[in-house]
């Protein structure tokens, strides 16, 4: 794959739509126990990657560049995702609805980081 701008959301958000459409996603075991512990489907996952909203970019993450990436699923519900965005697959790192005090909304930090 080309090299990404790393402030380029919009390539970054159709990167991650066609990987999602592709089925070239993995999911750590961090994310899985996020997944049963929120009760956050696949299928939520994959609404959000295919509406991919980049709320924050992370390109110098250990696991290689990452991004935030957010949407309401299907259940109507926002999700947070972040996934890697460099690699063939996107690997899913973690998963969880953004709550307060952690976040104002579902596109605002709150004061705790």
């Amino acid at each position: 794959m080309s090299e990404l701008n790393e402030h380029d959301f919009e390539k970054i958000a159709v990167r991650l739509k066609r990987q999602a459409l592709e089925d070239a996603i993995r999911i750590t075991a961090h994310a899985h126990q996020e997944m049963a512990e929120e009760d956050i489907s696949l299928e939520e996952i994959l609404d959000v990657l295919l509406s991919a909203r980049i709320v924050e970019n992370y390109p110098q993450h250990r696991r290689g560049a990452c991004a935030l990436v957010c949407q309401r699923t299907h259940r109507g519900r926002w999700v947070h995702v972040v996934c890697t965005t460099s690699l063939e697959v996107a690997v899913v790192i973690t998963v969880y609805e953004p709550r307060p005090p952690k976040w104002v909304t579902p596109l605002e930090r709150g004061a705790v980081r």
